[in-house]
């Protein structure tokens, strides 16, 4: 085995261990899940990708399927215009809706 494909190994089991430690603290925590923090959006506003509180990065399909797992708290999965939506649960607070969270 080269020294190359060793550090490759290496990194792959680093980076699977990281975000299991991430994981766990979030599960120790006593979450069921993470928190979206931070969001990206588009020249045209919209959202396209969002920040967790574990600092995990997920495009928006993504966020969108792991929000419909429960793995996402505080956020709605519903149907409008033809296609499913993510939204911040109802809580009367526009400070934590996703559109008003910091961009990364």
């Amino acid at each position: 085995m080269s020294q190359q494909d060793f550090e490759k190994i290496y990194n792959e089991y680093k980076e699977q261990g990281d975000q299991q430690a991430q994981e766990e603290a979030v599960n120790q925590q006593g979450y069921d899940g993470e928190e979206i923090v931070a969001v990206r959006k588009n020249d045209d506003g919209d959202i396209i990708a969002m920040k967790t509180n574990t600092g995990r990065e997920l495009d928006y399909v993504t966020a969108l399927e792991e929000a419909k797992a429960g793995k996402l708290m505080h956020v709605d999965v519903f149907h409008k215009y033809g296609r499913d939506i993510l939204r911040s649960e109802p809580d009367g607070i526009k400070e934590n809706n996703l559109d008003q969270l910091p961009s990364f």
